[in-house]
């Protein structure tokens, strides 16, 4: 009896006294690029679960990431020789998500730990992985850099911090817009909640990103069928050449 009472009493005191948990949704969980796609906006919203009131202390965090194919990207440097710029040195980034944003209750350097964000990949440079680089390149963080850089300026790396609204530290919600120039593929969305600094539980949703119709068919025929799509593409150039032409001297006559 007394064994029993310490396993008890030993559970109880391993357990959270106030477990919180996600409950997540998106409003929609496939796009499809038409002729027309000119972007999406997605919604992402929840709640978080509790069988006891709210506990005192640090308040609750929200991060939401969306997170694109990623993909190998060679990062290559130029130089000026001879009085012209030529490829000197490149750093091959491992994986390169094509899309990645974050989106934060608040300041992301606030709410989330170095060491959480490095267990869970969480901030955009944790994201982009570059594992090892040629003996010649020293600098090759600098690559990596470089390359967010140029993501971030093309609007397919972004951190919008304060862009998730939290309610009553129960319900939030935040929208991502994604661009019209996306990668076809699964979207990995993670919602992470967080107090005091630390991942308390995380959830994870996928958006597939689809072309649909003729941008469908055009795409398969260049991915499997290259040098028939490489001829159509002259014969196409060809004859609209041709055309032009005709038009032209009939415009003239």
């Amino acid at each position: 009896m007394r064994l029993r009472l310490a396993l008890a009493l030993a559970l109880m005191a391993a357990t959270p006294a106030a477990a919180e948990r996600l409950v997540t949704g998106l409003s929609e969980d496939n796009v499809s690029i038409t002729a027309s796609f000119d972007g999406s906006d997605i919604l992402i919203y929840g709640a978080v679960k509790r069988e006891e009131p709210i506990p005192g202390g640090p308040r609750l965090e929200v991060i939401v990431t969306v997170e694109g194919p990623s993909t190998p990207v060679v990062v290559r440097r130029k130089d000026r020789r001879w009085g012209i710029w030529v490829n000197t040195q490149s750093v091959t980034v491992d994986s390169a998500p094509s899309f990645y944003e974050v989106a934060t209750t608040g300041p992301l350097g606030r709410i989330l730990s170095e060491t959480e964000d490095l267990r869970h990949k969480i901030s955009i440079p944790r994201k982009v992985r570059s594992v090892g680089a040629p003996q010649d390149v020293t600098d090759s963080q600098a690559f990596t850099d470089a390359l967010i850089r140029l993501k971030e300026e093309k609007g397919a790396y972004e951190l919008s911090q304060g862009a998730v609204e939290l309610s009553e530290q129960t319900l939030f919600r935040t929208d991502i817009a994604l661009p019209a120039n996306l990668t076809e593929g699964a979207y990995e969305t993670r919602i992470f909640l967080l107090r005091d600094r630390k991942v308390i539980d995380r959830r994870s949703e996928i958006i597939q990103v689809r072309k649909v119709g003729l941008e469908r068919m055009v795409y398969r025929i260049a991915r499997d069928f290259p040098v028939s799509n490489g001829i159509l593409a002259l014969v196409i150039a060809a004859l609209a050449g041709w055309g032009a032409s005709v038009a032209f001297r009939y415009v003239r006559s």
